[in-house]
């Protein structure tokens, strides 16, 4: 039986992924911090797909609980086949109007966690010869929009790096680089996207759909959408002064 650890699956991309997942007969791991959602989350699956979900209720910016989900994922003896890091959040105001513990609580959830799971993770996979790790990135990764676009920016060179040492191991990991997605995010950071045009929105389960197809074939860049694969080309080697200014809209 495959086992999936996801953390933050309770709403958007990470439920998403936990629904797929679960369809496809994978025993699921739950982190997140709201025990409601969790709870509610997997008696739903485990009704509706016959798979056993274990929740960790847990604050991934809080060093202690993040050791105890790094615990669970380097238990040999209940291996985890696949990691999806998708915790994350935004801010809604720049850098220098935004409080420092808020800066850092980002930095924690987005760079701390999923490089220390992913790091306990792999010495298993390696030597069971099989796992998958994905780490939710983003396009914004690809532009200049605070602390958010840094971590975005290091999920996916965090990624393509790791993904170097594991050619032939069996392993492989795949950032998910979306663009603007139709989920709580935005809501959540009050951000106001009333102004973005439909055609800029994707659609959590296909977005999802092709992170764990691209996943299955070993990609290591997951960018759904040609519009969005489009974007990225041209951000990736136009010149940075174009990037910063395109970027910044408000």
């Amino acid at each position: 039986m495959t086992t999936t650890l996801i953390t933050g699956p309770t709403a958007g991309l990470g439920r998403q992924f936990a629904l797929q997942l679960a369809a496809r007969g994978h025993d699921l791991v739950l982190v997140a911090r709201d025990e409601n959602r969790l709870d509610e989350l997997a008696v739903q699956l485990e009704a509706e797909f016959r798979v056993h979900c274990l929740f960790l209720v847990t604050d991934l910016s809080k060093t202690t609980q993040c050791r105890q989900v790094e615990k669970r994922v380097a238990d040999r003896d209940r291996p985890i086949d696949w990691l999806v890091n998708n915790a994350g959040f935004g801010l809604g105001q720049p850098f220098t109007k935004t409080p420092l513990a808020d800066e850092q609580r980002l930095i924690d959830v987005m760079v701390r966690a999923p490089m220390r799971l992913t790091h306990e993770a792999l010495p298993g996979m390696i030597d069971r010869g099989f796992g998958r790790v994905i780490v939710v990135s983003s396009i914004a990764g690809w532009a200049t929009r605070g602390t958010y676009s840094a971590a975005k920016a290091w999920a996916t060179v965090f990624t393509e790096s790791v993904s170097n040492d594991l050619i032939g191991t069996g392993v492989t990991m795949t950032a998910l680089c979306p663009g603007f997605v139709r989920t709580e995010f935005h809501d959540r950071a009050d951000l106001d996207m009333t102004s973005l045009p439909d055609q800029a929105w994707l659609d959590a389960r296909r977005v999802v759909a092709k992170a764990i197809a691209d996943a299955d074939r070993g990609r290591v860049l997951s960018v759904p959408s040609l519009r969005y694969q489009t974007v990225g080309a041209v951000a990736r080697v136009a010149p940075r002064r174009l990037v910063r200014r395109l970027s910044n809209f408000r």
